[in-house]
């Protein structure tokens, strides 16, 4: 009988070589068979999945995001409350409690930033928070005021990009060690208590 093979264990794993790769040496360290390597496969393997480098760090990128935006969504799909100000600080203390994992995907993304200087495709991967995701905040920014009776002359969407711009900043630092996550974590909250006091 013949073995069943599954493709997507198999990409993920040459996707999680790039990652460690480019996070120990830089994007420019990582070659296809430094990644055949890395995954212990054959060069064939490799480029039976990935034709090209470009290919497969493309494909890498991809899936960083998608992981670390699946973190954000987990955290806030754990959230037993119904008040608007809980959810949005939860929702913005994701890019700052970080796990491990995340950390390295963190670090990976931030090897991809002189790649995408010239690559259009990769840049707007690193882009910032979505339409979807702003109208998301803006919209818990606006509720918690209303549930703490605070009214505000000020425009909830671009209140929401400033405190993804902060939380990301953050996350950044504490993924290359420049902050703790305790420090983060009471800047965020500083801006958050700013963001929904009475003025």
């Amino acid at each position: 009988m013949p073995r069943l093979v599954n493709h997507a264990d198999r990409k993920k794993r040459l996707v999680e070589a790039v990652w460690s790769l480019a996070v120990r040496n830089g994007l420019e360290g990582v070659t296809l068979r430094k990644v055949a390597a890395e995954a212990g496969v054959s060069m064939g393997q490799v480029q039976h999945y990935y034709p090209s480098m470009s290919d497969l760090v493309q494909d890498a990128m991809r899936r960083s995001v998608l992981e670390l935006n699946a973190k954000i969504e987990a955290g806030i799909a754990a959230i037993d409350t119904a008040s608007a100000e809980d959810m949005l600080r939860q929702c913005l203390y994701a890019m700052v409690r970080l796990d491990e994992e995340s950390v390295r995907l963190i670090r990976f993304s931030l090897a991809v930033v002189g790649r995408a200087m010239s690559d259009s495709s990769m840049a707007q991967m690193l882009a910032p928070a979505d339409d979807q995701l702003r109208d998301f905040t803006a919209g818990l920014i606006t509720a918690a005021r209303v549930e703490r009776g605070v009214e505000r002359d000020a425009d909830a969407h671009i209140d929401a990009d400033i405190c993804w711009a902060v939380a990301v900043s953050l996350g950044v630092d504490i993924a290359l060690g420049h902050r703790g996550a305790e420090s983060a974590l009471a800047v965020l909250t500083y801006h958050i208590d700013q963001l929904l006091a009475a003025r």
